[in-house]
């Protein structure tokens, strides 16, 4: 089994490994420049699983910004019948590209 961690960022949780891409909500970093991502929920090194409560200490995710892209329009429309009333309204979200380079976490000694 492959390591995997699951990392938590702009409000949603996202499993990942060595090599993905993944798309998540707009971080402020530049292209092209390495963020650590250090909300680690859990991590797997490929035979054991350390679960955080909530986060898993020492447990980093080195991850490469690609792209600042802007996601689907997405509208939302309302309407109420024979009222003449009706409103539409549009939104793009504004999104990060990364690609995970290094699940990492420290070792810590036995007690």
């Amino acid at each position: 089994m492959e390591p995997y961690a699951v990392i938590a960022t702009g409000g949603k949780q996202y499993m990942v490994k060595a090599g993905d891409t993944l798309r998540v909500e707009r971080l402020q970093t530049d292209i092209g420049q390495t963020v650590e991502l250090s909300r680690v929920l859990a991590v797997c090194d490929g035979k054991q699983l350390t679960v955080g409560t909530p986060e898993v200490e020492g447990a980093r995710v080195s991850a490469e910004v690609l792209d600042h892209p802007r996601g689907p329009k997405l509208v939302a429309f309302k309407k109420k019948r024979r009222k003449g009333y009706s409103r539409k309204v549009g939104h793009r979200q504004e999104l990060t590209v990364l690609k995970v380079n290094a699940i990492g976490a420290e070792e810590k000694g036995a007690d």
